[in-house]
């Protein structure tokens, strides 16, 4: 406990920034917030596994092996994370119908097992709020995403 408490002196010393996000790069950010959508109910199954590594491939355009790679450092991003914001502040200066794509993937990952437990409805529904999707536009991306399967 002293050595935590030295360190953030050490910090506030130094003027870093204590709330600095540890997530770099709004890839990682998307990658992070399907990552807790899958993990939101603590049973990742391999068809919500599927739809992470599509989903990555399908919004940010990346490869089947660049997804992979950025799926294991999403999943140890989520595990260091105390909140969402962590995530979310790196994506509100993303356009609106990019926001819309994210949260309609995330309603496409929590929807691959075959039903929506209410701690992965919890988690769309506060990254939503997060990127200031209106409710109206969450409910079109829930609705839109149950028509895909």
């Amino acid at each position: 406990m002293f050595n935590s408490l030295t360190s953030l002196f050490k910090q506030l010393i130094d003027g870093q920034d204590l709330g600095k996000n540890p997530v770099s790069s709004p890839n990682l950010a998307i990658a992070s917030l399907l990552c807790e959508v899958a993990g939101a109910d603590h049973a990742i199954n391999p068809a919500e596994q599927q739809a992470k590594l599509h989903l990555l491939e399908r919004l940010l355009g990346l490869s089947e092996e660049a997804s992979k790679t950025l799926l294991i450092e999403a999943e140890q991003q989520v595990k260091q994370s105390v909140s969402l914001y962590d995530f979310t502040s790196q994506l509100r200066e993303l356009s609106q119908p990019v926001r819309f794509d994210l949260i309609k993937g995330m309603w496409e990952v929590a929807h691959a097992d075959g039903e929506i437990d209410p701690l992965e409805d919890a988690v769309i529904r506060k990254t939503a709020e997060l990127l200031y999707v209106d409710h109206s536009e969450f409910i079109r991306a829930k609705l839109s995403s149950q028509n895909l399967l």
